[in-house]
């Protein structure tokens, strides 16, 4: 479990004397890590009763091509770099800002797949 409080310590780094203890609702959850592969979306409840679509596989993404303005749903061949973490492209581990190939080429995820319960992305060449 990831507690997503304030922190402990101060900018100058001294600490902060807690009034009160950790709340329930504080407590955050363990993240998405969407993968290549048969499809699994999860629908979770939120804050107040809302619902966020979490993807956990999936082989599909939604591809714009900035020139012509068009959008399809292309297939996923492979995850071809990531900068929020190098082992992600082993994993084929599917993040916002992930190189991904495409059948249309090279495309950049520009959503969050654990939050927004799709892949999006926009076509680089």
């Amino acid at each position: 479990m990831l507690w997503q409080g304030r922190s402990v310590r101060r900018f100058t780094g001294g600490r902060y004397r807690r009034s009160r203890g950790k709340k329930a609702y504080e407590i955050g959850r363990s993240s998405a890590d969407t993968v290549m592969g048969e499809p699994k979306v999860v629908p979770i409840r939120t804050f107040g009763g809302n619902l966020k679509l979490r993807v956990y596989r999936t082989l599909y993404a939604n591809v714009s091509d900035p020139k012509t303005g068009r959008t399809k749903r292309v297939k996923i061949e492979t995850v071809t770099a990531n900068t929020a973490n190098p082992n992600f492209v082993r994993r084929n581990a599917l993040t916002k800002g992930a190189i991904v190939k495409t059948e249309l080429g090279s495309a950049k995820i520009v959503s969050r797949p654990g939050q927004h319960g799709t892949v999006n992305a926009i076509l680089l060449e």
